[in-house]
């Protein structure tokens, strides 16, 4: 293995964790418009529920199925031009979706945006921790929130350009798909020179004295965490404009900018839990988030629709605060693994929340949207698996 991948720089490179963070932004924005035009997909396609979740299912599965593997492949042969790549099959998946004929096309852009992501997250996730400069929580968030600001800006582009203008101008993003290209293929370099500078250190030693299987237990119980919050997340970005507009009557334009509050609340939880964790450590953010969260989603589907927007921006805010948390917890606990950690818990967990809304779209064609929302506010549970985490202190001994 050329163990660079885990050696950070001596101090913290903020223009660099500031340029992946852009093309974090510009990526997730690419991905966002997908979720966001489904309204106007199943519009022109006719589609139901269950297609538009087999949709999200081809994104999410897609990447899931090979993030794992880009990460175990590159923590042994780190791959910094890969990253212009991942961002080149995104644009290509995004002007399938632009001029698809059928529903098949449809499927296959959004399975070359899962590409995409695969390629992406693993080694710019590494590139994050290199530039940290020891500043491990604040760099994963800062990398995060770029991702969670284009989660939020791809609704209200698509209010605001594509419902206006139509399936066509989603091809005009192709071009902040290029920006992110020119800029990946300059932090490739980066990193490419800080890899060989380093890449005679060796892995860093394992210091926290866990056995081997409680380490993958604790790992099992992050990605169940990371689970419940994926689907609750992939609940909204998939079916609360639907959601809305059955609830409250409202049109595609006003549920979408509804959408993107909740979105934009996400990208601030992002920032937020990455400072405590800092701070805190890790598990402190974990569990706040959890209690937190809880009583916000079982209010959810019984109130009016200013209560509802409140409640959105508060459970984004809160329930997106563990996701940098239990990155740097998982990295801590597989030292020189950080492409395979950021497969499980960028890849196979946002996979299961893709089956997670291909499984939640059946049921809202089966006992309605409202009733998925009542179903969803109890996932958040599931988070009192973090009762079985080894502790701060056990695993920093």
């Amino acid at each position: 293995m050329s163990l660079a991948a885990e050696t950070p720089a001596a101090k913290t490179t903020w223009l660099v964790l500031v340029a992946i963070s852009l093309c974090h932004m510009i990526n997730d924005v690419m991905q966002s418009l997908l979720a966001a035009i489904y309204p106007l997909l199943a519009l022109e396609f006719d589609l139901s529920f269950w297609q538009i979740g087999l949709m999200t299912f081809a994104f999410q599965v897609t990447a899931s199925l090979l993030q794992p593997l880009v990460g175990l492949v590159t923590d042994r042969k780190p791959m910094p031009q890969s990253l212009p790549i991942g961002m080149g099959s995104t644009l290509c998946g995004l002007l399938l979706l632009a001029f698809a004929q059928s529903y098949g096309g449809l499927l296959a852009g959004a399975m070359l945006i899962g590409i995409g992501s695969a390629v992406f997250h693993p080694e710019s996730s590494r590139v994050a921790r290199l530039a940290s400069g020891g500043k491990f929580g604040t760099a994963q968030s800062l990398f995060q929130v770029g991702g969670n600001f284009g989660s939020a800006l791809g609704p209200l582009l698509a209010a605001f350009i594509v419902v206006p203008l139509g399936r066509p101008s989603v091809a005009a993003f192709a071009v902040m798909a290029m920006i992110g290209m020119v800029i990946l293929n300059r932090v490739g370099l980066w990193y490419g020179n800080l890899a060989r500078a380093s890449a005679a250190k060796g892995r860093p030693a394992v210091t926290h004295g866990l056995s081997r299987n409680h380490v993958i237990w604790a790992i099992i119980v992050l990605a169940v965490l990371t689970f419940s919050k994926n689907a609750y997340t992939a609940s909204v970005t998939s079916y609360y404009t639907f959601f809305l507009i059955d609830r409250f009557d409202l049109g595609i334009e006003a549920a979408q900018q509804m959408l993107f509050l909740f979105l934009a609340a996400t990208a601030a939880g992002v920032m937020l839990g990455g400072l405590i964790g800092d701070r805190f450590g890790p598990l402190v953010v974990i569990w706040g988030s959890i209690v937190g969260v809880l009583p916000f989603t079982l209010m959810l589907p019984h109130v009016g629709l200013v209560a509802t927007g409140v409640l959105s921006v508060l459970i984004g805010l809160i329930i997106a605060s563990a996701f940098p948390a239990i990155v740097v917890y998982a990295q801590n606990l597989m030292p020189g693994r950080v492409g395979l950690v950021a497969g499980i818990f960028f890849g196979f967990a946002f996979g299961m929340g893709g089956i997670a809304a291909a499984i939640l779209g059946v049921l809202a064609d089966a006992r309605g949207i409202a009733w998925v929302y009542q179903l969803c506010a109890f996932l958040p549970l599931l988070g009192l698996l973090t009762i079985f985490l080894p502790s701060r202190q056990r695993l920093a001994s």
